[in-house]
């Protein structure tokens, strides 16, 4: 039987430059693999390339056989939804913002699956349902979804065509664990039916979940292949070990400071209630954030997490309550890190000229910039690029770049680190607390990640809520 997909020395290069090269593999008919590894290592574009969908100006080579067949980049195409489909890292990109949530995923069952209009409306009910998500839902647009929603309304349209092979990026990230066990049930579905699953991701946990082989990546090429439960029980790669030692649940919590803050506080909130979609998301809530507080926001995917910072910032208005901020704050005081990187930048402006627009229009220095994007682990090359030839991973860096150029009073970030490898993403948040303990920066964190919560915040406000 062949290879539902067989890749033979995969390579994606910008110029001279490569981003990736040497990749190759094979994955049998019901059969997975996942591949983990550093942010901007070239997982991403790996999957793209796969796809012959690349960003303008990268090129591709190498040879890929897809159920025995040679394909080049025209029968890549002609095969997308029907033989080989594709969850994108960033589901805002993959949903239609003018059609409601239920619409989209119905539609891959009538045009790709073939079903008449009432059966593909049922389909798609059944299979939102198994992801958690109730008929309200269905009704919504995707601007009145959470991110966690997105991703599992994105994911259904991509199972919904029942392609034989399915790319998956970054699947579970912006979900709480309940909700990514059923994602990975779902891929375990495909499995069972004789489908095949490529998983990218940062989640260790899904990757072990999913076995089948495992593939690592650095700096553009692979370190280690093999096995999933033998790279995990025994991996030869110092830096395998090392990715999978950087979890987060073996990460020391944070203590509070020794003394509290004093003074008024900069935000306090008293009875807020607020409702979205005909959903009751908080009522009659009070939050108390002093300088240089870290508080983590915890609660399922959909449970408003997103909306009640956005109402302590003044970005949307609460249906009920009282808000006050201290008085005297400057008026970029209050500052947001958005859970979606990619809507964070103008996508047809180069990165570099991007942040040197920002750094102007708020005289800062230069020498800041340069310096945080060193210890970031940014490359000026890097900002050549406009934001859809770049990796998730390093959009959000560059978003937090930006924002800690301000040197806020208060940082609402939003899943900061989701895109990031566990071994980024304990570096780049060591960065953030020496940031925030320097200019007395309060946090308020959306995470779900537990270890991670009682790493970043002393204090911790969790939000339950309907899906």
């Amino acid at each position: 039987m062949s290879a539902a997909l067989d890749v033979r020395e995969l390579s994606v290069h910008a110029g001279s430059t490569p981003l990736v090269q040497g990749v190759s593999f094979e994955i049998p008919p019901g059969g997975a693999l996942t591949v983990l590894g550093e942010s901007g290592s070239g997982k991403s574009l790996m999957a793209q390339a796969l796809l012959a969908r690349l960003p303008a100006g990268l090129r591709s080579g190498g040879e890929l056989r897809l159920q025995g067949r040679t394909m080049d980049a025209a029968s890549l195409r002609a095969a997308w939804g029907r033989r080989i489909a594709l969850l994108p890292q960033e589901p805002w990109a993959a949903l239609d913002p003018t059609m409601r949530v239920g619409a989209q995923v119905a539609e891959v069952h009538r045009w790709v699956r073939g079903l008449d209009a009432a059966g593909a409306q049922r389909a798609a009910a059944e299979a939102l349902a198994g992801l958690g998500l109730a008929a309200p839902v269905l009704r919504r647009h995707p601007h009145q979804i959470s991110g966690g929603m997105a991703q599992r309304v994105a994911l259904a349209a991509t199972l919904a065509g029942g392609a034989p092979l399915v790319l998956v990026d970054e699947p579970t990230k912006g979900l709480d664990t309940e909700r990514r066990d059923e994602v990975v049930a779902l891929l375990r579905g495909v499995m069972a039916a004789g489908g095949a699953v490529l998983t990218i991701t940062h989640d260790v946990a899904v990757a072990r979940a999913l076995g089948g082989q495992l593939l690592v990546m650095r700096e553009a090429g692979v370190v280690e292949q093999g096995e999933a439960a033998a790279v995990f029980a025994a991996p030869r790669h110092a830096y395998t070990r090392e990715l999978i030692a950087a979890d987060p649940a073996h990460w020391a919590p944070r203590r509070a400071p020794a003394a509290p803050a004093h003074g008024a506080p900069l935000i306090e909130a008293r009875g807020l209630s607020l409702a979205r979609g005909g959903q009751r998301l908080f009522d009659g809530l009070d939050l108390r954030i002093g300088r240089g507080e870290r508080w983590a926001l915890l609660g399922p995917s959909g449970a408003g997490k997103t909306s009640l910072g956005n109402v302590l910032l003044g970005l949307l208005p609460p249906d009920a309550g009282e808000l006050r901020r201290a008085p005297g704050l400057a008026p970029l005081a209050l500052q947001k890190l958005y859970q979606d990187p990619l809507a964070a930048f103008a996508p047809q402006v180069p990165l570099g000229q991007a942040l040197e627009d920002f750094r102007r229009r708020h005289r800062l220095p230069a020498a800041r910039l340069h310096t945080l994007r060193d210890r970031l682990g940014l490359p000026a090359a890097l900002l050549e690029r406009r934001p859809a030839a770049v990796s998730g991973g390093e959009l959000q860096r560059l978003a937090l770049l930006r924002v800690m150029l301000l040197e806020p009073a208060l940082l609402f970030a939003d899943e900061p680190s989701s895109r990031l490898d566990p071994i980024t993403q304990r570096d780049v948040l060591r960065l953030l607390q020496a940031e925030l303990d320097t200019h007395g920066t309060a946090l308020l964190l959306v995470t779900h990640d537990a270890a991670l919560a009682a790493h970043m915040a002393e204090h911790r406000l969790h939000i339950g809520g309907v899906q």
